[in-house]
Parts: structure tokens; sequence; C-alpha cells
């Protein structure tokens, strides 16, 4: 496998850090931005249309969860079986900016902030 990069564009819209992810690692998948199979995804429809890099840029939703898209009976399900907090990726990318949150995922080798 190859080394976790520090790259703001393999932030997820969702706020998961593809650069730390198994399938990304092992070149099986190009991340989230750049997956055209993931055209079933509700939130990156959400964000290309809106024109944002990630949740975190949307001035609708304070809190993710509220969002109907974000927070959907598959994103829930996605993230009990992850143990992933993307809600948490929400706050923090907000918090410190993409580059920081890239870098202090990558740093940690994380996929997401855990529960």
């Amino acid at each position: 496998m190859k080394p976790v990069p520090v790259d703001k564009s393999l932030v997820a819209y969702c706020g998961l850090y593809c650069g730390a992810c198994r399938g990304y690692l092992k070149d099986k998948c190009p991340g989230c931005p750049g997956n055209e199979q993931s055209s079933w995804c509700k939130i990156r429809e959400c964000c290309s249309e809106n024109g944002y890099t990630t949740c975190a840029d949307c001035k609708e939703y304070v809190d993710p969860h509220e969002c109907k898209k974000f927070h959907n009976l598959i994103s829930r399900i996605v993230g009990f079986v992850l143990s992933s907090d993307r809600r948490a990726c929400i706050y923090r990318i907000r918090e410190i900016g993409i580059e920081k949150f890239a870098k202090e995922m990558a740093e940690n080798e994380r996929q997401t902030i855990p529960r």
C-alpha cells in the first residue's frame, strides 16, 4: 500500500478523508470527487450543484444532521459500520479549514474522526 498523502482534493464531500481509505491506497478507488461510479450519492450531487467543496461550505444547515441528504438512512448505516463521525469531520473542516484537515487526517492516517 502507498503512504497516506496530504491532499485537500481527497476530502470527500461528506467530510471523510479518501486519502486514508484502503480502496484509495490500493489504487481501487480514485476518491470521492473523481469517482464517477458514486453518482448515486445525494451529498455529492448537492455539493456539485451548489459549487461546494464539502458540506462544510453549506450555509443553509449549521448542523449537518439537519440536512436530509447528509443524514439519511444509508449514511447512518455507513457511519455505524465504519464507526465514523462525518458530522464531526464537517465541524472540524469549518474550524481549521480543508487544507489543515487533510494534513491532520493524513498525519493520523485516518479516514474519519471516530465516534
